[in-house]
């Protein structure tokens, strides 16, 4: 394994080990040591641990842990040959920035290290001089290596809880915004529901009626379909207005207007008819709801399901009769179905863009219903059948 450099040296370490040589240098000169030797060393190697300590004062924040431990025995050696005041203050230094930059689980037994060795150093002191003055040594040892481990311990704890409450500003900021582009989306789908259900039904007659009157002769057939036409453009305009009103509504200036219910069913039927233009198309209802109320929700979807399923029978179904069956099924839920002929013609009576099933299949998704469509067998041949199921909750029925 290669062996690792520390890091270049920043800022702060660099002056506090220049600060700390010039002084250093100077208190030598003039001859100011805290206490004479404690062995017989010469006194010049109290310069060589004032260099020693600058080196570990540069590892302060790449390499905080080495310069703890080059540290501590370059503060023996300065103590045996006469300390210096600027060689113990860059120690004190080093032990605030071993606790403050060191690994976690080391940092966290600096402190308690640095505790257990201020007794120590404390008890050997009373049992070596046996004086009370061989407190201040206990004291002096305190103030030493335990008063910095413990205030890097708390500088440390504040800055960690600092960033730990900018992460979690920074993502609770995240989701507000996620939650509210999800917002957005969903309502301009809900939006573009609305909008398809709604003006889809006339778009689609009065591209159908626009066609006969193009393609026959008749004046009466022509002023029958241009009356439709005017019927479908005046219908289809209203909900635009509705919508449109809708959407700019303010909040709570006043109440949202009424959603269609499945009272309005055979409305959708009589349009169909007028739509469609062809004798040989027979609409009916088949309604077995009951007398038990639905709620809003469930109501305005199976609405909407059957306004789009007719639109589409108008614009794509053979000539045939279209059935729209509602029923209450196990558990209270709201089955409704649409079924038309099925059959391969020369092609749809109306452009379609293919939202419609799409936006039939969410509505029942939010929900949590079921929801399928596609061709199946029926009494009087090949049919489209369009069937959701939508769950009815008790708690929710008005």
């Amino acid at each position: 394994m290669p062996l690792r450099l520390p890091a270049r040296p920043d800022r702060d370490a660099v002056l506090i080990a220049a600060t700390g040589l010039a002084g250093g240098l100077v208190l030598w000169f003039l001859g100011l040591h805290n206490s004479p030797p404690l062995a017989a060393l010469p006194g010049w190697l109290s310069l060589v641990a004032l260099g020693i300590m600058c080196g570990a004062e540069l590892l302060r924040r790449s390499a905080p842990l080495t310069a703890l431990a080059v540290g501590t025995l370059t503060l023996a050696l300065d103590l045996c040959t006469g300390s210096l005041v600027a060689t113990i203050a860059m120690y004190t230094d080093v032990v605030y920035a071993a606790v403050l930059y060191g690994r976690p689980s080391v940092a966290r037994r600096i402190p308690r290290i640095a505790e257990v060795l201020s007794v120590l150093g404390t008890l050997l002191a009373v049992a070596v001089l046996r004086k009370p003055e061989a407190l201040l040594i206990g004291f002096g040892f305190g103030v030493l290596i335990a008063a910095p481990a413990w205030t890097g311990a708390s500088v440390r704890r504040h800055r960690d809880a600092a960033r730990a409450a900018r992460l979690e500003a920074e993502r609770t900021a995240l989701l507000a915004e996620m939650d509210r582009r999800e917002a957005v989306v969903a309502e301009r789908a809900r939006m573009a529901r609305e909008l398809h259900d709604m003006v889809a039904g006339h778009l689609s007659a009065i591209a159908i009626h626009s066609t006969a009157a193009l393609s026959i002769g008749e004046p009466r057939a022509s002023e029958e379909a241009l009356t439709v036409i005017r019927e479908n453009s005046v219908q289809g305009l209203a909900e635009m207005r509705r919508l449109i009103g809708l959407l700019r509504q303010e909040s709570g200036a006043e109440e949202p207007a009424a959603a269609p219910r499945l009272d309005g069913v055979d409305a959708l039927l009589a349009h169909a008819r007028k739509a469609v233009r062809d004798d040989r198309f027979r609409f009916t209802l088949d309604d077995a709801r009951g007398l038990v109320p639905l709620p809003a929700p469930i109501e305005l979807a199976a609405y909407r399901i059957v306004q789009e399923s007719l639109t589409n029978a108008v614009k794509h179904a053979a000539p045939g009769p279209v059935t729209v069956r509602l029923a209450r099924e196990g558990r209270g839920r709201l089955a409704v179905e649409v079924s038309s002929a099925f059959g391969d013609g020369p092609g749809p009576r109306a452009p379609g863009s293919g939202a419609g099933l799409v936006g039939m299949g969410e509505r029942v998704a939010l929900l949590d219903g079921e929801f399928e469509a596609g061709p199946a067998a029926g009494p009087d041949g090949k049919q489209w059948q369009v069937r959701a199921v939508l769950p009815v909750r008790e708690e929710e029925s008005p």
